[in-house]
């Protein structure tokens, strides 16, 4: 097996390789920007068509303009719904993750697919796999609804409450974008190929996938089951730093202090919770998080390790009936909105993305018989 050496694993970590006015991430700050909006004043005020419409157009939309994005949903849906007797295989894939990339793999079957057709599809696909999974029927899409409201009920079978819709709503905005990500990259590079928008989601959902990226917010859930009460959060963390292990929904890449989104997030559940409709475990999850803090920077001081969007997507997916095996996909169905609006804005540069490599190898000469 060969051996690389010498082979330095940057990851282009502050490297520039678009301009983009889709999003900001700025990891010193713990600010995200999205089309000119933080997420805090986006995150519970807005709809998921919204912030769609502002990736999309560049704007948030006006009440007709709402109404006319959420119409195109919802046919969208009726669209992906259609195809599901002939992605039978696909929907029941054990994986969500690879269920997703699967049948949205087959949207071409539609004709032209345009951001909304993707979006639609991906709701529909990750819904339908979650029932089978269940060993129950796909429920069809209700075009009348709005796209959080929808989601929540193809998936429980159920009309979600105006509060469980909200949550939902402040999920999908919450995740919509985040910069040059992994998955959006790669979104980017395949559509600077000239390649189709499809194969340029289908490529974003792959990177997605790999727990690198795509992250664990249903590990966090299992944590906090584990931990019971606020009263044994520092014995478990301690003996879980001892044994080397990670704390699940701590530390991100990008940002040296709390995750933004983990903030917005947070603000969503006690909203939920208020309304009688949180699980038990947000009081747990804040007891979590400040013992894991205070215990992480003890024994990593040079490494800023703060709650990430996961830790509180975890309580509040919970909290709005999402079972734990969805939390994934469902990222991904939020995370399509921001991958169609790179993939525009990439296919207006029109030049593909092709970095340099340096070798670091041998030149042996070739001995000649």
């Amino acid at each position: 097996m060969r051996t690389h050496k010498n082979c330095t694993a940057s990851g282009l970590e502050g490297v520039v390789v678009a301009q983009t006015d889709l999003s900001e991430v700025d990891g010193e700050a713990g600010r995200l920007i999205i089309g000119d909006h933080s997420i805090e004043d986006l995150t519970g005020h807005v709809s998921f068509e919204d912030v769609c419409a502002l990736l999309w157009n560049g704007a948030l939309p006006s009440d007709a303009a709402r109404a006319e994005l959420q119409d195109q949903l919802g046919k969208a849906r009726v669209a992906a719904a259609s195809l599901l007797p002939n992605i039978s295989a696909a929907v029941s894939l054990p994986d969500g993750m690879d269920a997703l990339r699967t049948a949205v793999a087959h949207l071409p079957l539609l004709g032209d697919v345009n951001n909304a057709a993707v979006v639609g599809a991906a709701g529909v696909f990750a819904a339908a796999w979650q029932r089978r999974q269940q060993g129950l029927a796909a429920v069809p899409p209700d075009p009348s609804l709005p796209f959080a409201a929808d989601y929540l009920r193809m998936i429980t079978g159920v009309s979600p409450t105006e509060s469980q819709t909200r949550g939902m709503n402040a999920y999908l905005v919450t995740v919509s974008d985040h910069g040059l990500n992994a998955s959006t990259f790669a979104a980017r590079v395949t559509t600077s190929t000239g390649s189709d928008l499809v194969s340029s989601i289908v490529a974003a959902i792959c990177t997605l996938k790999g727990p690198l990226h795509g992250g664990a917010p249903g590990p966090v859930l299992d944590m906090l089951d584990a931990i019971g009460t606020p009263e044994n959060a520092a014995a478990w963390i301690e003996n879980e730093l001892r044994s080397g292990r990670r704390i699940m929904g701590m530390g991100h890449r990008i940002y040296r202090v709390r995750d933004p989104r983990a903030a917005v997030l947070e603000r969503a559940v006690s909203s939920l919770e208020q309304a009688g409709l949180s699980s038990s475990r947000l009081a747990l999850a804040r007891a979590v998080e400040r013992v894991a803090e205070s215990a992480l920077a003890a024994k990593y001081p040079d490494r800023p390790l703060r709650a990430n969007v996961e830790f509180y997507t975890a309580v509040l997916l919970d909290s709005v009936g999402l079972p734990r095996t969805l939390f994934s996909p469902t990222f991904g169905v939020s995370r399509s909105a921001g991958w169609c609006a790179h993939v525009a804005e990439q296919r207006a540069v029109g030049k593909l993305i092709r970095p340099a490599s340096r070798y670091v190898g041998a030149v042996q000469p070739v001995v000649h018989a």
